[in-house]
């Protein structure tokens, strides 16, 4: 059968991108390639590359915007540690469905968690001055490590597809005994491969970062998304797993682009927890004049980069939270659509002869 897209044409398309590694191409950068081949080609392409399912956004955040911006909120700067709705609402939606307590103070918004991450990435790293390194649990969001690689903060990584259930400890420690770990980032569900990480690897996570005293940075993007399980009953077990649940030294990154569809408007949470938010470090006091991590987060780091989030978006993310914990919005069941094109998309790639399997080794993009 005769290509689709001849050869050269991919090739002179990877070369006018300056892509010597399609394979190591970032995922926008794959976007790209792929909307030039579909021009110049005339061939229509499905796209795969981006995580935007098509769903509409949840109708209660539109409308609590929507009065926020008729309120005249739009005139008027947001505070950096974010407004009083959101930062109650956010600490009730993560005792509703993680069932962990983090004080409102310790829930932060954030232009999405890129940006949250981001921050957290730069402040985990200047912490402790012995704590240079990000340790990346693969396959992780790609962007991430370009993140890091644009901050200059060293990094390590490993394949979580080998080192599963008793050998996750053994491996983790490796590095985490070396003295140098600041942080560690994953994602569970994982993005970009869905694998989900199980409560006895959490456990195994969590309490190496207690004993090694590394940070964890868990990106809960698809948080609720393991649809094997009955998940989003609020305030009911079972609850989305986190390792949060075994260690003090976390921060929960909680995104309002795909649980509730609203990825337009750039607006998520950091929830710190408790001990973490009131923790002092001398390196930042010195560095910064804030020596306490929520404080310092806040007021040096997202001052900084923007100013604060949305204010007009923390008031729709507030009502989203809000409903969700009342028991009035069943985001779970509304991003099971997620489940379902998954679904599709497997058979139709199974019948035309591609493999795939419930748990595939994926080689991170950067």
């Amino acid at each position: 059968m005769a290509a689709l897209i001849p050869q050269k044409m991919f090739d002179e398309q990877l070369a006018a991108m300056d892509i010597e590694n399609f394979a190591q191409a970032t995922i926008r950068q794959v976007g790209a390639v792929g909307g030039a081949l579909e021009k110049n080609s005339g061939t229509e392409f499905l796209h795969l590359e981006m995580g935007v399912p098509g769903l509409p956004p949840e109708t209660v955040g539109v409308e609590a915007e929507q009065q926020a911006l008729a309120q005249g909120r739009a005139s008027i700067y947001p505070s950096i540690t974010g407004i009083a709705p959101l930062k109650s609402e956010a600490s009730r939606f993560v005792k509703a469905f993680l069932d962990i307590d983090v004080a409102p103070e310790g829930c932060i918004p954030t232009v999405g968690s890129m940006q949250g991450g981001f921050c957290l990435f730069q402040i985990c790293s200047q912490c402790d001055p012995k704590k240079d390194t990000i340790l990346f649990i693969d396959p992780g969001f790609p962007v991430q490590r370009q993140q890091v690689r644009i901050l200059g903060i060293k990094h390590e990584s490993f394949d979580i597809y080998d080192f599963r259930a008793e050998k996750l400890g053994p491996k983790l420690e490796s590095y985490l005994k070396q003295g140098n770990v600041a942080a560690i980032i994953y994602s569970n569900p994982n993005n970009p491969a869905w694998i989900c990480l199980t409560e006895s690897e959490l456990r195994t996570i969590g309490e190496l970062a207690t004993k090694y005293d590394t940070i964890v940075l868990e990106d809960l993007a698809y948080m609720g998304m393991d649809f094997r399980k009955e998940l989003g009953h609020p305030f009911k077990a079972p609850f989305q797993a986190t390792a949060a649940r075994y260690t003090d030294n976390y921060v929960l990154m909680i995104s309002g682009s795909k649980i509730f569809s609203y990825a337009g408007q750039r607006i998520a949470i950091a929830a710190i927890s408790d001990k973490l938010r009131n923790r002092f470090y001398p390196a930042l006091k010195e560095r910064y004049g804030i020596g306490r991590f929520a404080e310092s987060y806040a007021l040096t780091f997202l001052y900084a980069a923007s100013s604060g989030a949305s204010h007009s978006a923390q008031y729709a993310l507030a009502a989203m939270f809000k409903a969700a914990a009342d028991g009035k919005l069943d985001f779970v069941a509304h991003t099971r659509e997620y489940a379902h094109r998954a679904h599709r998309v497997k058979e139709l790639f199974e019948r035309h002869g591609f493999h795939t399997s419930s748990m595939t080794k994926t080689r991170t993009n950067t």
